[in-house]
């Protein structure tokens, strides 16, 4: 009867491993160790004139020197690596709470008045509606001091039509409103936005992720911008970014109490865009006239500066 072959010579699987629950910082070694174990097959013919228990004892030790050299090699790059990364993190966290005290000796202790009206409450006059970038921070680029403005981030600072459903922002806008009573509401956009980016690359039907569902907001932008085929692809998310923030505008009057106190002058529509590149500010406000403004027109707007 022909001996078995050990099951850890050449090309054949192994049944089972001791470290096969070994986490991901481990992959290096498992890739090393299947190199490893083919120049295992390469060895000489002298091997296959061993009997079987020899040749499988041999292997044996063999494995359990390989893996021994090889796993203290990746515990000790691990060790390196995770003690560089732990030495990266408490610098920056110790460096938050330097910028944390120092707000608090100079800005918070020197109005401190100010800060105990506001724990009462709050009474901002602006609603900002702002992207997630993180190059794009309003109250950095604006200067809003706490308690001016509330604040909303999200992906490509767009706002959803009613007809969209719930979500987080329209959440804040009927906060904002009805129970904070905001002056105005502020859609700011950005120079190269990666969801506008999106938006202009994804096919129509295309809206599998998060992401994508969420930029289809903007899709009348789009289409609009593709109206403009003599621009570079460049130029059509640049012309993009800005027509997506109208469209956000054009959707705040979709919710029956926001157009209710547009129409009355109590709150006003705004909209700016922050070229991060030349560090420019364009801003705007809706010419809101019940007679030319509807859902899906172009936006009529008054009041434009640039800022450079």
């Amino acid at each position: 009867m022909a001996s078995r072959r050990p099951s850890s010579v050449k090309g054949d699987p192994i049944p089972f491993s001791p470290f096969s629950a070994i986490t991901n910082s481990f992959t290096g070694f498992h890739r090393n160790w299947l190199s490893l174990r083919t120049k295992l097959g390469r060895v000489d013919n002298t091997w296959l004139r061993l009997s079987p228990s020899l040749k499988e004892k041999s292997v044996l030790r063999l494995d359990a020197s390989i893996i021994s050299a090889g796993l203290a090699q990746e515990l000790k790059r691990f060790k390196i690596q995770n003690m560089s990364e732990t030495d990266a993190r408490v610098d920056f966290f110790d460096e938050m709470k330097q910028r944390f005290l120092s707000f608090k000796k100079q800005k918070y202790l020197g109005e401190v008045e100010h800060f105990k009206t506001l724990a009462k409450a709050q009474s901002p006059k602006f609603m900002v509606i702002a992207c997630v970038d993180s190059r794009v921070c309003p109250s950095n680029i604006l200067g809003f001091q706490p308690g001016e403005a509330f604040m909303v981030r999200n992906v490509a600072n767009l706002v959803p039509p009613l007809e969209n459903g719930r979500t987080e922002t329209n959440a804040a806008l009927e906060f904002a409103v009805k129970t904070l009573q905001v002056q105005n509401i502020f859609v700011i956009g950005h120079s190269c936005c990666a969801g506008i980016q999106t938006l202009m690359t994804m096919q129509d039907d295309e809206n599998s992720s998060f992401i994508e569902r969420w930029v289809a907001n903007a899709k009348v932008a789009k289409l609009r911008t593709k109206e403009a085929i003599h621009l570079s692809f460049d130029q059509q998310c640049k012309h993009c970014e800005k027509e997506s923030i109208n469209c956000s505008l054009l959707n705040l009057l979709t919710y029956p109490w926001i157009e209710e106190r547009v129409r009355k002058g109590t709150l006003s529509l705004q909209g700016g865009y922050y070229d991060f590149l030349r560090c420019t500010f364009e801003i705007w406000t809706l010419d809101f006239k019940e007679s030319n403004v509807s859902h899906g027109s172009k936006l009529p707007v008054k009041d434009k500066a640039f800022w450079c």
